[in-house]
């Protein structure tokens, strides 16, 4: 990611979600609007960033990948997102490589060099270090995926969170065998008054200015982009490079509410 991650009540809410269902061996729900943040904070828990490539091309070693094996020690979890076209045979695959394959890394970290061969090693031939499968965008499993996930948990002991739209709650009602398995709901809201100011001026320290909820014109501009995002992460994030564009090709350099108006016009906005 090209922004350094931020530190949000709400991602430090879903950490200790994710850390109950995961000491509680059961599952989770979380649920909230597109763009609050939901996906970041599951790849930020992963470690995924760090582990992707690894993980999906697995080419040959390095001595680099060292620092991913403890990354993937210390998480113990699995971050996975289906396509809209996951079939239950696919998504059963894909899950059973993302773990096999985090399980070798793992054992790389935990094992001497030189007392495990990574190439014959995998899942159901040695031990499961995995405790916990995250399956971001839910809504696209079908029935027979989500049976597979449950029976799944059943079989293996590993937690399991479902992460999606609001209404995944009352989604899952419909199949009482999942549903009677959930231990926890986290609804993940968008950023408040006082986060929105803090992560405001993270980006006008970005762009070498300071901000004073104290001063008129700082307190417009925090106003129309409380108004314009309503408090939403990713509409935050995609509405900076906007503001940053506007003010070089004025030559301003106060962020003002006409900057931030004219900004916000360069991008679609929809209701979420």
């Amino acid at each position: 990611m090209s922004q350094r991650f931020i530190v949000t009540k709400e991602h430090r809410r879903f950490t200790e979600f994710a850390d109950a269902v995961r000491r509680g061996h059961t599952i989770g729900l979380c649920f909230g609007p597109a763009g609050v943040g939901k996906t970041l904070s599951a790849r930020r828990y992963t470690r995924w960033d760090k582990a992707h490539d690894l993980l999906t091309y697995w080419g040959p070693r390095s001595d680099s990948d060292a620092k991913i094996y403890a990354v993937l020690a210390k998480s113990r979890t699995v971050l996975y997102t289906p396509s809209v076209l996951t079939t239950p045979r696919a998504l059963k695959d894909e899950l059973d490589q993302a773990i096999a394959r985090t399980n070798i890394c793992i054992e790389q970290h935990i094992t001497p060099a030189g007392q495990i061969a990574p190439q014959t090693w995998g899942w159901r031939h040695g031990k499961n270090y995995v405790e916990l499968i995250i399956v971001d965008e839910s809504e696209r499993l079908r029935p027979t995926a989500l049976e597979l996930l449950r029976d799944r948990y059943d079989r293996d002991n590993i937690a399991l969170i479902l992460i999606g739209m609001p209404g995944l709650e009352k989604q899952f009602t419909h199949y009482p065998q999942f549903y009677s398995r959930v231990g926890f709901a986290h609804q993940y809201r968008p950023l408040g008054k006082d986060e929105l100011l803090f992560v405001l001026q993270r980006h006008w320290r970005a762009l070498g200015k300071t901000i004073d909820p104290e001063d008129f014109t700082d307190a417009q501009a925090i106003a129309a982009i409380a108004r314009i995002t309503r408090g939403n992460f990713r509409l935050l994030e995609r509405l900076f490079p906007q503001i940053e564009r506007v003010l070089k090709i004025n030559e301003l350099d106060t962020i003002t509410n006409d900057v931030i108006e004219a900004a916000a016009g360069t991008l679609v906005i929809g209701t979420s």
